[in-house]
């Protein structure tokens, strides 16, 4: 069964046989074992690291690869059609967009060559709050500079991969809402610490989900952050974190396109190989249908991400596309998730055939980094034209 590579470059099909390669290293009993016992793949991300993968965005001048958005996603969509899981690492590659774009050239050198290499991880984004939710105009975090410090109290959540990781960006409100002409202005970026903040102003509580990503909530308890770790110009991070949200909704999409691909080629190798009534099951429209109209829809949600992800490396907007192709792909990978599990019947809830975990895996881009609704919500008012609904 072939997925369509067209427009792919021969450079782009060697590095996703050769990350395929990779991940053929870890198959999927590893992921269960890790899965079962709610671990971090600290194997899996070292060698991603040590192949230079996750340093696929970073300019070569740093010591990254200095490749493209579009790069980017074949490489997390490779990951997870291999059955691996890509959300453990994939926000060393893009966090780094915010202080690459916005980073003072002393602070793009202090950082940037450590995150390339791996000797720094910076996986750990802090936006979400239990009451803000997606509203992130609202978030109640603050931060008060005092002198050469910045004060952080407040509460954070569903904060993945602190716990494995050097830095975390972090985005709080420095000055307050109601001082602000716009409530998209008074929120500033920090570069902390976690070595140094973690028990000395920070705590962090796991928080167990149905999928193994190492999510946590975050205290901050007069937190100091040194007033040189502002990313950008204080009040603008809102408009500093937008500038790499293209570009994570376009990885996101390709890690769903991943699992899609992913459910659909498990689903037609078992239903060519498993006889029922004398027959393969795979004969039967009603088991045939469902895995090719899925297919379909996976092709056409790469499609657009390939779209996007041109755009993005063009130097365009691609906000339309890039919405497009999260919405898309989660849909996409969602319906082939469900094939598949009809598919295999009773054995897709037993572990030993791998299913059950990436069908929770994949269900997640549905609600996140931004449920769907709200793709919706842009595309209808942004897009359209139609009244805003908030």
């Amino acid at each position: 069964m072939q997925f369509s590579d067209f427009g792919m470059t021969d450079d782009q099909k060697a590095l996703c046989n050769s990350v395929s390669q990779l991940c053929a290293r870890y198959p999927e009993q590893y992921w269960r074992k890790l899965d079962d016992g709610y671990e971090y793949p600290t194997d899996f991300v070292n060698a991603l690291t040590e192949g230079g993968y996750l340093a696929a965005l970073i300019p070569e001048q740093y010591g990254g690869m200095g490749l493209g958005v579009i790069d980017g996603s074949l490489i997390l969509e490779e990951i997870n059609r291999a059955g691996c899981n890509a959300a453990a690492s994939h926000a060393q590659m893009y966090i780094m967009g915010t202080l690459l774009r916005h980073g003072s050239e002393g602070q793009k050198e202090a950082y940037l060559p450590g995150i390339a290499s791996g000797e720094i991880r910076l996986q750990a984004f802090g936006v979400t709050e239990p009451d803000a939710g997606t509203d992130t105009t609202s978030i109640s975090t603050r931060a008060v500079k005092k002198g050469k410090k910045y004060i952080v109290n407040g509460r954070k959540v569903f904060i993945s991969r602190v716990l494995h990781s050097d830095l975390l960006l972090l985005l709080a409100r420095t000055t307050p809402k109601e001082q602000c002409a716009r409530k998209t202005e008074g929120l500033s970026v920090l570069l902390v610490d976690l070595k140094r903040a973690v028990g000395d102003g920070l705590e962090v509580r796991p928080i167990e989900t149905m999928v193994n990503h190492q999510t946590n909530e975050l205290l901050f308890d007069n937190l100091e952050v040194p007033a040189e770790n502002l990313i950008g110009e204080e009040g603008q991070g809102f408009r500093h974190i937008l500038d790499s949200m293209n570009a994570e909704r376009i990885l996101v999409a390709s890690e769903g396109i991943g699992d899609g691909r992913y459910f659909v080629e498990k689903a037609v190798d078992y239903a060519n190989s498993r006889v029922v009534f004398g027959r393969p099951i795979g004969q039967n429209q009603g088991v045939q249908f469902p895995i090719a109209r899925a297919y379909a829809h996976i092709e056409a949600a790469r499609m657009v991400r390939d779209r996007a992800a041109r755009m993005f490396d063009a130097g365009g907007n691609p906000g339309q596309e890039a919405n497009m192709a999260k919405l898309l792909a989660s849909e996409a990978s969602w319906e082939a998730a469900n094939a598949c599990m009809d598919t295999f019947g009773g054995y897709a809830y037993a572990k030993e055939f791998h299913i059950e975990r990436k069908f929770r895996e994949c269900r997640l881009l549905m609600t996140a980094p931004i449920p769907n609704n709200l793709v919706l919500s842009y595309l209808g008012e942004k897009v359209l034209g139609m009244p805003r609904s908030f």
